[in-house]
């Protein structure tokens, strides 16, 4: 119950930073339902056991039945198999992570799209609540640390950088034509 206490003080810590960033960049709603889906069984246990106990590699069989729940044991056997799991159903179900934006196509190749400009606010107010819950704040080194990692799309990424307080690079346009064929440049 502890680890769950733990973990609850830092979702609303986290939650708090990210809602103070996404009103500074204008979207205080975005902040308020940021990461709700934290709080759905199938994200809360496998976080609570993989960052709040020392249990990563016990079999999630072991733990479920040990609470008289066998039959509910999640997919993957070890916590770290469930984490991932968990890590992915956040990724897909929140469109302010850059991952729910990568497409990998059937023929193995993989398209970064573009993500809204609502979206992309959040993700910089995520990064920055994320930072101050842990006492880094320094987004910016830590993006430019990062961002060889992070698959975004050009014009994403442009609007990103121009939150981060980062000079855009040259030659990146600004939006897509109306009609999607195609960027044009200011």
């Amino acid at each position: 119950m502890k680890a769950h206490w733990k973990y609850l003080q830092y979702v609303l810590r986290h939650k708090w930073f990210v809602f103070l960033e996404a009103c500074r960049l204008g979207i205080p709603w975005r902040g308020f339902w940021h990461d709700w889906s934290k709080f759905l069984p199938s994200e809360w246990f496998a976080y609570v056991e993989y960052f709040y106990t020392n249990r990563r590699q016990t079999e999630w069989f072991d733990l479920y039945s040990k609470y008289g729940a066998a039959e509910l044991a999640p997919y993957g056997e070890t916590v770290q198999d469930h984490f991932d799991l968990a890590w992915l159903f956040h990724q897909k179900r929140n469109p302010h992570h850059w991952q729910f934006w990568v497409l990998r196509k059937d023929d193995g190749n993989t398209r970064v799209l573009f993500m809204p400009g609502k979206y992309a606010r959040e993700m910089v107010a995520d990064w920055c609540g994320m930072g101050r819950a842990v006492g880094k704040p320094d987004t910016r080194t830590w993006y430019q640390e990062n961002q060889g990692k992070i698959l975004l799309h050009p014009l994403t990424r442009n609007q990103v950088e121009r939150l981060l307080g980062l000079r855009p690079r040259r030659g990146f346009p600004y939006a897509p034509r109306a009609d999607g064929t195609g960027e044009e440049t200011p």
